[in-house]
């Protein structure tokens, strides 16, 4: 779906295509993109059919490219889908620059643009083209550190039920939240590497006022990536922790299953011996030997309780041992937390 707006006075409106000024610098808002909307890009704006699949691609990175009589730039955006298997993830988005038309182009939906369309980001110059993409890429640093807060948020949320009970669901939660965390990674790396082209190129001439607003993406994307990184290497640290926990956990179960088994075998060992067709002791006394026998095997039970509580007593430690194991990196989770609040504020101030 291609959409077509003009600023009226401070704010963008949508216009439709018989109804535009020329006079006046035009955004082509181009999302959910079909077959015909690439042909009409193609025919109506000259653009190379080559740099359209590119922006169409889904693993395309971050760059800068001079076109035939326009500009290219591709960005990486932060999309939240909660219908998806991994719910947080990114997809390119094209901007590109010809003449008195600046045109984005994306496969599907965002919030990043759609935050543009809806007026929710205030002072938008459209007839200042590098100053509005200035302005995609600061919401798009903002839109990934929400991003990123909500992802710790419901880490830490599946640490606290972690807590009750260890189930395959939870575990699955957070590998999905840990790969969502290297695509957010992956893709701020390759957006700082487009920043700081944007410093040396020639192609977009930015002012004073431009480059102010790039010195601030740029503190946000470097705020971003370290705290995508400080995230997946907790994730990654209590996803081991909890491997030990259950592994460790399963050791015990199979130790006490080994010490069942090793003193039922006396039971096993007098039943089948009574069993056989010969002379055996005992066999003169009658129901006294019913009555050793019973003994034997009470004094069998005994001897397996006795010997699991010596197990348990000669430990008795491990679970709290476990247990801290267990919560150690949720206290190293909050103590990163802390630590880039703190960043947080410093930069803002």
């Amino acid at each position: 779906m291609i959409t077509y707006w003009q600023q009226e006075a401070e704010k963008i409106c949508r216009i439709e295509k018989d109804s535009l000024n020329s006079e006046l610098k035009t955004w082509v808002d181009a999302r959910i993109v079909t077959r015909d909307d690439v042909e009409l890009l193609q025919k109506e704006f000259q653009i190379d059919p080559e740099h359209i699949l590119d922006i169409l691609d889904p693993d395309e990175q971050s760059r800068l490219e001079d076109g035939d009589g326009y500009v290219l730039t591709i960005i990486r955006l932060p999309i939240y889908d909660p219908n998806a298997e991994t719910q947080y993830w990114t997809i390119p988005l094209g901007i590109i620059i010809k003449d008195n038309y600046i045109i984005t182009i994306c496969w599907t939906d965002c919030e990043v643009l759609k935050d543009f369309s809806t007026g929710r980001v205030k002072e938008i110059n459209l007839n200042d083209f590098p100053s509005f993409v200035m302005r995609i890429l600061s919401r798009s640093d903002l839109t990934f550190l929400r991003y990123l807060k909500e992802i710790n948020r419901r880490s830490i949320g599946i640490q606290n039920e972690f807590q009750l009970s260890v189930e395959n669901k939870e575990i699955l939660q957070l590998l999905s939240l840990e790969k969502s965390l290297v695509y957010f990674t992956t893709s701020l790396k390759a957006n700082q590497m487009l920043l700081e082209k944007f410093r040396k190129t020639k192609l977009i001439k930015l002012d004073y006022d431009d480059i102010d607003w790039l010195d601030d993406v740029e503190i946000d994307n470097r705020q971003a990536i370290e705290m995508a990184d400080t995230y997946r290497n907790v994730l990654v640290g209590i996803l081991d922790a909890f491997d030990s926990v259950i592994n460790n956990n399963l050791n015990m179960y199979m130790k006490r299953l080994s010490i069942l088994n090793i003193l039922m075998m006396v039971p096993t060992f007098i039943t089948s011996f009574y069993g056989m067709n010969i002379e055996l002791p005992l066999a003169n006394l009658g129901k006294l030997s019913c009555l050793i026998i019973s003994v034997l095997c009470i004094l069998t039970v005994v001897i397996t309780n006795v010997c699991l509580g010596i197990s348990e007593r000669r430990y008795p430690n491990k679970k709290k041992r476990l247990g801290k194991n267990k919560y150690k990196y949720m206290k190293n989770a909050q103590k990163n937390a802390r630590r880039l609040k703190s960043i947080e504020s410093a930069l803002q101030n």
